[in-house]
């Protein structure tokens, strides 16, 4: 039905240039600033709300989503409200709520043009962020240290050789001098030096007036020689490199999707897409995080599978070789892994809270239809005896599947894997429109189900659905994908 024919005012014309502004805020601060992602989303949901106060007021179109977003929404609160510790569930449901991005993007999106520009703005802001990543790995960052003597005071400390020292009473270590000036101090009795080894942060205690004697800084530390850290695995800007990660490879299934969409390759477009592609792979790698290592070959394999032929697809497993191969060395030298490695402390870890979590899971009728509610296990863990009684750092279950049935109970799960089962049909359907699709939007739907397949695998051993950062980025495509749904539809009903 058609619009009634109203004169738009002035405030409403303003509130609508608004919303958008707010649309593109969104897409450029996501893959850098959770605060900025955030402020534009609660913006854009003030500007909109406050739309429907003139005429004429914002009509609403229904999505294939909005029984399971709302659905599921509304189990996560009665879990809350159930929980062993119902104030600091409740206090989760902010996070809860950031399914309305989807509503902000899919009901707020005036056409296909915004639509084209809102993926493109993602992927030219994630190059900020792998930009950064490039020139901080150059640059280096901390002290190296090699040839640490056993006389050494860093080294009675727990310092070894090849660590990294990155700071020394939170005082960022630039060369060593700077480490023997705080040494040196005379206020000083221990100073906490943090070094970095294979991923984990150490603090060592370092007595003062310690230091040996020598002509310089390295004699007086008892080190042989020192270089820039270059070792560490990239976060970007967010701090975090699982986020970092989990974001890149939702957006590398979207550059993958243009890429392959794009019917002149051998164009200045198809020469930006390479190297945004490049970057990102490069900086996905310097993450040292396996699970969206894997997200992304099969998020990849599946967007060229269902787009290209045989002698396409062979080309690039044999272009992947070489990069799995990189993967593999980084691995090995700077987390001192393998792919799958049962001497890793981080799948011992893994599977270990999953036997815990599970038993949880299944030791109540209680817990199976509505869970223990959101973050009670930071409260309850000591006395559920989670986490080896405490020997393991103590966090979540590092499994959407089961940290969604654990803290909202079995239907909640049921209708979060509803939900996932319905976007990708969604997808899939709206792919089928492909005479009336250009390139980009081609692109951006191939790129919706490539991520949405990444996300899922990466989700089994990481709560990626927890990360605020990795779902608003993977809710802003589930509008866009709606968006884009809608406007295809009214386009075939009402083609004047």
């Amino acid at each position: 039905m058609k619009q009634e024919n109203q004169e738009t005012s002035p405030v409403a014309r303003l509130l609508d240039s608004a919303i958008v502004a707010c649309l593109f805020l969104f897409a450029a601060a996501a893959p850098n600033s959770i605060a900025a992602t955030q402020t534009a989303w609660l913006l854009g949901m003030a500007f909109w709300l406050l739309r429907f106060a003139f005429r004429p007021r914002p009509k609403l179109h229904r999505t294939p989503l909005d029984y399971f977003l709302f659905g599921f929404f509304i189990l996560s609160g009665l879990s809350s409200f159930l929980s062993y510790e119902p104030m600091v569930s409740i206090g989760k449901m902010r996070a809860a709520s950031l399914f309305t991005i989807v509503y902000l993007f899919s009901q707020n999106v005036p056409s296909r043009r915004v639509i084209r520009l809102l993926a493109l703005t993602l992927i030219c802001a994630c190059m900020i962020s792998v930009i950064f990543t490039g020139a901080q790995r150059l640059l280096g960052m901390g002290v190296k240290v090699y040839g640490v003597s056993e006389a050494s005071p860093l080294y009675r400390a727990g310092v070894r050789d090849g660590d990294t020292l990155l700071t020394a009473d939170g005082v960022k270590l630039h060369d060593p001098q700077e480490l023997v000036n705080e040494l040196s101090k005379p206020d000083k009795k221990v100073v906490t030096v943090i070094a970095y080894r294979h991923e984990w942060v150490i603090p060592c205690k370092v007595p003062r007036a310690t230091l040996l004697a020598g002509n310089n800084a390295l004699e007086q530390l008892g080190v042989g020689s020192w270089s820039r850290g270059r070792d560490w695995r990239a976060s970007g800007l967010y701090g975090n490199f699982v986020t970092y990660a989990e974001v890149l490879q939702l957006i590398l299934a979207l550059v993958v999707g243009l890429f392959v969409a794009l019917r002149r390759k051998r164009s200045l477009i198809g020469v930006a897409l390479l190297v945004a592609l490049a970057g990102m792979v490069g900086a996905l790698l310097l993450t040292l995080t396996r699970a969206s290592w894997l997200a992304f070959v099969v998020s990849t394999a599946l967007i060229l599978l269902i787009s290209v032929g045989r002698r396409a697809v062979l080309l690039a497993g044999i272009v992947a070789v070489p990069l799995i191969l990189a993967g593999l060395f980084l691995l090995q030298q700077n987390r001192n892994v393998g792919f799958i490695d049962q001497q890793d402390k981080s799948t011992s870890w893994r599977e270990t809270v999953w036997r815990e979590g599970f038993h949880l899971l299944v030791s109540k009728p209680r817990h199976l239809l509505v869970g223990i509610g959101m973050d009670s296990i930071k409260s309850h863990w000591r006395e559920w005896g989670m986490f080896d009684k405490g020997r393991l750092p103590w966090g979540h279950m590092h499994s959407n599947p089961l940290q969604i049935a654990l803290e909202r109970g079995v239907p909640a799960l049921l209708v979060w894997l509803g939900l996932l089962f319905v976007y990708a049909r969604t997808i899939w359907r709206t792919l089928r429109y492909k005479a009336g699709l250009d390139w980009i939007e081609h692109g951006i739907l191939l790129g919706a189900l490539g991520a949405l397949l990444g996300f899922f695998v990466s989700g089994q051993v990481h709560y990626n659905w927890g990360d605020s950062e990795v779902i608003m980025i993977f809710y802003f495509m589930m509008g866009v994908v709606l968006a884009l749904k809608n406007k295809i539809e009214r386009a075939e009903t009402d083609p004047a």
